[in-house]
């Protein structure tokens, strides 16, 4: 008996035995139980989704000597000369080959009459979009009012070259891509009908090479069977598809996040007596470190597709989040740029070493805190006290002096710069205050002549001056919060306080003050959390306790369960009961009672949003 290549002899012959595509099975077989049966069906996808075998199950359905149903018998003449192609009811059409208005025409010219063994004529043409318009136009009337013992199948690829007046006439059903995992589920009972013994870690590069595409991945599965000797193993597979293990994806990332830029040349030199797709092995791991992003982000949304999730979790344990998207952004740019390079080997060797020369100290060890924080220094009182004072020979006003625009800008100081001046004389450090410096840019600037013509730099006259154009508000001393006690039952005040954002305060929002002893700060972290952790995180907490507390704080964070409220909950159930209330206030309100009442409304809650959430 000759062979027959596996997308040929697996090829469904029911809806039963198809792998995927549930969103179109359920439509069919639904219309099918309820004989709302359409005249035409369009089916749309790549290639080897499965649009015209549930064309041809379609037929099957609808021809089945038992009648009109969703699970044809198989066994009566019409199934069998529909699977074996011999059926003269069935014409399928190659609209590649047939494109002209003729052969459109003489397609029709038998429209009218009945079929001739079965219930319905039923015409299949494939790749319908490559007809002309002209043959389009040929098929409108037929297509829009055929005879009741006609069905049209259509299906193509590319739904977009068909006209408007043809896509209105149809159903259609657009097949999706198959998933890696409905690909691997479909080759294992494959090779185990076969009994050919294969590898999970090999089916699951076939799957992940067939791209979506089922009768690819069958066809590359009996390549893998030629190659391997009867056997699909791993290590044939990826020599034949000329792949990578994963596992060196994962080698090349740890140099580069340890700098180790001499492992990093060797593992490539290793790579490349393989002869590797350099562009694919950087889409390998642009691919992990959008994986790694996802386990910062919702660690349990991390899939373990090709068996690695615990790999993905423990790299993302060393990686914090800035790093990652550094990273990955790198790696974008390096896709298009790789094609420029002298060659490809080159291109990509280039790309890891500006991830690695890219990569900022305090992303890796955790030691400085987060850009744009609160790190800059502030000025020393003697330098601002000498850009304020005057000069010791000012007596007048010069009017050579003041032509220029930034001479007057330095010759009147802004309040907030004269309020940090007063600090710094008085001995006290001060928290700048919203309201006070809105208000002192309200107010206009004191005249240049009244700052000139004071007497020559001497401190306490300055105070005086200062004091006189600058005068106390309550305002400022309240609107500077008290720094909270470092003590366990405190730390959600602490938390507020705190310069920190991002993803380190979300992990800290999630943690417990446990225990504080000779400024030793131990945080116990919920376990659902456990993951969000790494060294980073840890001592940019401990930066921002130290410099809120002005002193050195070491901290260690520990995985627990928390019997008390995490400030992350404290603030999730004072937004409910925020939310709750304010749903209590609608309702009760009179006027809202009353456009109810009057127009037969109904409220709805979910709408509902406290002021300042």
């Amino acid at each position: 008996m000759n062979h027959q290549v596996l997308a040929r002899k697996y090829r469904p012959a029911s809806f039963q035995d198809l792998e995927g595509q549930e969103h179109v099975l359920q439509a069919l077989v639904n219309a099918l139980d309820n004989n709302r049966l359409h005249h035409a069906y369009l089916f749309t996808g790549t290639r080897g989704v499965g649009k015209t075998t549930i064309a041809r199950i379609l037929a099957r359905c609808l021809n089945c000597e038992t009648g009109v149903t969703s699970t044809p018998c198989g066994k009566c003449n019409a199934c069998l000369e529909i699977a074996e192609g011999r059926s003269v009811d069935l014409i399928e059409v190659d609209a590649a080959s047939r494109t002209g208005v003729d052969d459109m025409r003489e397609l029709l010219d038998n429209v009218q009459y009945m079929p001739t063994v079965s219930r319905f004529k039923i015409y299949l043409i494939d790749e319908v979009h490559m007809l002309s318009r002209s043959s389009f136009n040929a098929m409108l009337k037929t297509l829009e009012e055929p005879p009741e013992h006609v069905k049209f199948l259509f299906a193509t690829t590319d739904p977009k070259k068909l006209p408007i007046t043809v896509l209105s006439r149809c159903l259609q059903f657009n097949l999706k891509n198959m998933t890696p995992e409905q690909i691997v589920h479909y080759l294992g009972v494959v090779l185990g009908k076969e009994s050919i013994v294969s590898d999970e870690s090999a089916l699951w590069q076939l799957g992940h090479a067939a791209d979506g595409s089922m009768r690819d991945a069958l066809s590359l599965t009996d390549q893998a069977i030629s190659f391997g000797n009867g056997e699909v193993r791993e290590e044939p597979v990826r020599s034949m598809l000329g792949a990578i293990d994963q596992r060196e994806v994962y080698d090349l990332l740890d140099a580069i996040v340890r700098e180790d830029g001499a492992a990093m040349l060797a593992k490539i030199a290793e790579l490349s007596e393989y002869a590797p797709d350099y562009a694919g092995l950087l889409d390998d791991m642009m691919s992990v470190l959008h994986r790694v992003a996802i386990a910062h982000a919702a660690p349990e949304a991390v899939d373990n597709a090709q068996g690695d999730r615990e790999l993905i979790l423990k790299n993302a344990s060393k990686m914090t989040a800035e790093l990652v998207q550094l990273l990955y952004q790198i790696g974008l740019i390096g896709q298009r740029d790789l094609p420029l390079a002298p060659t490809a080997r080159m291109g990509f060797e280039m790309v890891l070493l500006r991830m690695m020369s890219f990569t900022p100290d305090d992303v890796l060890a955790g030691t400085q805190g987060r850009s744009g924080g609160n790190t800059e220094k502030k000025p020393e009182p003697q330098a601002a006290e000498a850009e304020v004072s005057p000069a010791p020979g000012a007596a007048a006003v010069n009017t050579e002096s003041v032509n220029s625009a930034p001479v007057v800008e330095q010759a009147v100081p802004d309040r907030s710069r004269i309020a940090d001046l007063m600090s710094a004389i008085n001995g006290e450090e001060q928290a700048p205050a919203p309201a006070a410096t809105k208000a002192a840019e309200r107010e206009e600037p004191a005249p240049l002549a009244e700052i000139e013509t004071a007497p020559a730099p001497d401190k306490k006259a300055s105070v005086e001056l200062i004091e006189r154009k600058v005068p106390e508000e309550p305002v400022m001393a309240e609107s500077v919060p008290a720094t909270p006690s470092l003590e366990i039952g405190n730390w959600s005040e602490i938390l507020s306080v705190m310069s920190l954002d991002g993803m380190t305060r979300n992990l800290a929002a999630n943690c417990l003050l446990d225990s504080v002893k000779n400024d030793h700060a131990k945080l116990k972290l919920a376990e659902h959390h456990a993951s969000l952790w790494n060294q980073a995180h840890e001592g940019r907490i401990a930066q921002g306790l130290s410099e809120l507390f002005d002193k050195e704080i070491k901290v260690s964070i520990e995985v627990g369960a928390t019997d008390i409220e995490t400030p992350a909950q404290i603030r999730e159930r004072e937004q409910e009961e925020s939310r709750a209330q304010a749903v209590a206030d609608i309702e009760s309100d009179h006027h809202v009672q009353q456009l109810i009442e009057n127009f037969n409304g109904k409220l709805d809650p979910g709408s509902i949003r406290p002021l300042g959430s």
